[in-house]
């Protein structure tokens, strides 16, 4: 800031009017710094602009979660939705299952002095998590899939409704015998999903028979093991719901192992829609999970909070849907 008061020929107080958007400073003065600093690469410290202000402008994403993709796309969601606000972002990985978990997080928060904090699944469903944020005063914004806390510090998809579409759409194409590879435990999404998936099929009075029901870890080489273990079955299915994108692709591979044709032999449904799912041939018909614009709209949670200005009800739930292409087909007689 010094430099940059030099060189532009005024004082370091005015410099800092021009980043705080003062309107105590002449247009032409204000020009001459903004195209200083852009030349320069300058841009303030959040960390030194926190403590002018006694208040941070750091956010965190704080995660636990095998799907990196997903988490990539929710990160963009979040740096798109605080662009130009001032805030930046901090990304933070975590082990829910470490013994000092929720201490370690809490160092995360009060060694970056977090404004606020994102929370991704499945560590958002952590009540004693958002009970320590409470506590040292540190907003936050719980990612989910479900309804789980207020609209202010919530985004919620409806995984549930989506995944009873994607079952409905087997059933339509003449799927009775269908395989479902479900999600790992301790994801409030295995059950969400999976109650969805129920609820469709019970509508076409079909069953989910428990030797076609397999438990996944949202990974592509869990996704080839519980594919594998159905194909094998007698009768074997003619369609499988996975439970995310990345398992579907391990469908895919597993399916082709066994010189399985996708879909006249086989139909595959994923959940997510990721890049990858229009990267498979044939494209993967999958539930379009909001994950960028959910991103988004938690960084606005977070901007509300940090204007002082009222929850917005409106973005607290967002829609997944089915999105058919390729990868279904009637079911082979």
């Amino acid at each position: 800031m010094n430099d940059i008061a030099r060189l532009a020929g005024v004082s370091k107080k005015t410099v800092s009017r021009v980043l705080n958007n003062s309107p105590f400073v002449r247009e032409e003065t204000r020009v001459k710094v903004n195209e200083l600093m852009q030349e320069m690469g300058y841009t303030p410290d959040p960390q030194a602009r926190g403590l002018a202000f006694r208040r941070s402008f750091l956010i965190g994403m704080v995660f636990d979660n095998p799907n990196a993709q997903m988490v990539v796309t929710m990160q963009e969601g979040v740096l798109a939705g605080l662009k130009g606000s001032g805030f930046e972002l901090v990304v933070h990985a975590c082990d829910r299952n470490a013994p000092d978990f929720l201490p370690e997080v809490s160092a995360f928060v009060e060694r970056q002095k977090l404004f606020g904090v994102i929370l991704l699944p499945p560590i958002s469903e952590n009540n004693a998590l958002v009970e320590m944020l409470q506590e040292r005063g540190c907003h936050y914004v719980r990612m989910a899939s479900a309804v789980i806390d207020e609209p202010g510090n919530l985004v919620a998809s409806t995984d549930s409704l989506a995944t009873a579409e994607a079952a409905k759409h087997l059933a339509k194409l003449g799927h009775t015998r269908i395989g479902f590879i479900a999600g790992p435990p301790g994801f409030r999404s295995r059950a969400e999903r999976r109650l969805g998936f129920l609820a469709g099929l019970k509508e076409h009075g079909i069953d989910l028979p428990a030797r076609y029901s397999i438990d996944g870890a949202y990974t592509y080489e869990s996704g080839i093991a519980a594919a594998e273990k159905l194909l094998k079955l007698n009768p074997r299915p003619t369609a499988i719901f996975a439970s995310n994108d990345e398992m579907a692709a391990g469908v895919y591979h597993a399916a082709r192992q066994l010189g399985l044709s996708i879909p006249a032999d086989l139909s595959v449904v994923g959940f997510d829609d990721t890049p990858v799912s229009r990267r498979l041939w044939p494209p993967l018909t999958t539930v379009r999970w909001p994950i960028h614009d959910m991103g988004r709209a938690a960084a606005q949670h977070l901007l509300n909070a940090a204007s002082d200005q009222p929850a917005d009800d409106d973005n607290a739930v967002f829609p997944a849907f089915l999105v058919e292409r390729d990868s279904t087909a009637s079911a082979p007689k």
